[in-house]
């Protein structure tokens, strides 16, 4: 972690870190691979929108309709280019990844998929990047296949190799980084072999984008899902970027106001992108709070959001190799994974690891956490899980790593 890093100033702006629980301790909050706290400027901008800009958008000229509407579509800019789009009618907004996946099954998917067909993900998916695509397969009699990972955690992509030689690979979709195991996907590797297959890849960006430096164009991919609520913003808002060739040969996913441009007895034009794929009212004030979130990351500098998470990683898996009779999962080469640490303590359950921790005011997850399909690979029923965000300090590493030695004493692990 770079000294410039402003980590005081940056934890003032959280309000939910001053707070104490379980009899007044410090709230450590450790549990950001599921959702992240909100900062003040976020929690500000929509207490804004509702307080002085509210109304409907797209429809109306009225003074508000226009405030709204221009807030929302800023926010839509704001999202284009954080992750390098080059165009914003390629940004569809949804509730979140999981939204956009199904979106992507449902829309692409049921155009492009049929009897014999498959589809290749990985074994360390999260259940939003799995159950869309078992629901496809079944409908359409097609093949829903794995890319196995070794025991450092890592994809062993000559399966990838495998699976493509077939010639009936219709898409390859995966987590560009793992919320279990904080693993970090081989882009480049995957996306070259799929473009020279002409095999289009959908990248589950979830646990990624809050983290580090994204740009579709680099990535190589087709389309793009992550989620607001991960990185800062409100939940029920996320985007999904689909590579604009692909999109507008897509049919809608939901019907209603907003993506229609005509509707008569017997017939329906479509709107024009991206409106064609936001039916009905959308949640305007948690966009608004998702452009202030990006706002918020971009002041910060994603370089040095993800150099700070890099320290306080490394520092954690330093402390934690030291607690008796600890088994951390993932790969060690801290360059490869994210915040994201899973571990477990022998015979002893998660469930009463973390209620232990959560004693002492730390708050970390533990279960399968959307990805039983890995639980099954790594032999457990679930883990425990610390994952890292920009306003995390090494006092709270050492904070978790206390209460760790806590569990192991009690249940007396040598």
């Amino acid at each position: 972690m770079q000294s410039a890093y402003p980590i005081e100033e940056i934890r003032a702006d959280f309000p939910i870190l001053s707070r104490t629980v379980r009899g007044g301790k410090p709230l450590v909050y450790l549990d950001n691979a599921s959702t992240t706290q909100k900062p003040v400027q976020v929690i500000s901008a929509i207490d804004d929108y509702y307080r002085n800009h509210n109304a409907n958008i797209h429809r109306a000229v009225y003074e508000l309709a226009e405030e709204a509407t221009g807030a929302y579509e800023a926010a839509r800019d704001k999202v284009a280019r954080f992750i390098n789009s080059p165009s914003r009618e390629e940004v569809i907004f949804v509730r979140g990844t999981t939204e956009a996946i199904n979106l992507v099954a449902y829309s692409w998917g049921r155009a492009n998929v049929g009897p014999g067909d498959i589809i290749v993900t990985t074994e360390y998916e999260h259940h939003s990047n799995i159950v869309p695509w078992q629901l496809l397969a079944k409908e359409k009699g097609a093949e829903l296949a794995y890319i196995d990972i070794d025991e450092k955690g890592e994809l062993l992509l000559e399966q990838l190799d495998e699976h493509l030689e077939t010639g009936r690979v219709k898409l390859v979709t995966f987590s560009l980084m793992s919320n279990v195991l904080g693993t970090i996907s081989d882009v480049q590797g995957i996306a070259s072999r799929c473009k020279a297959a002409g095999v289009p890849v959908l990248i589950d960006g979830a646990q990624a984008a809050p983290h580090m430096r994204v740009d579709v164009q680099a990535l190589g991919c087709d389309f793009f899902a992550f989620s607001g609520h991960k990185m800062l913003a409100p939940t029920g808002i996320g985007a999904l970027w689909v590579r604009r060739e692909i999109l507008e040969k897509m049919g809608p996913f939901h019907g209603g106001g907003d993506m229609i441009r005509e509707v008569h007895k017997f017939e329906t034009t479509w709107n024009d992108l991206p409106y064609k794929f936001e039916a009905g009212t959308p949640n305007i004030a948690d966009t608004v709070g998702f452009g202030a979130a990006i706002d918020y990351l971009e002041g910060l500098g994603m370089e040095d959001v993800r150099r700070h998470e890099k320290s306080i990683t490394e520092y954690a898996l330093k402390r934690m190799a030291g607690v008796k009779g600890m088994t951390i999962y993932g790969t060690d080469e801290i360059s490869r994974r994210g915040g994201v640490i899973s571990f477990n303590f022998a015979d002893v359950h998660p469930h009463d690891v973390a209620q232990i921790v959560d004693g002492e005011g730390v708050a970390i997850r533990s279960g399968h956490h959307c990805a039983q399909v890995l639980m099954e690979k790594l032999c457990v029923p679930a883990t425990n899980r610390a994952s890292f965000y920009v306003y995390n300090t090494r006092e709270d590493v050492d904070a978790l790593v206390t209460s760790l030695d806590k569990v192991a004493r009690l249940f007396k692990l040598e």
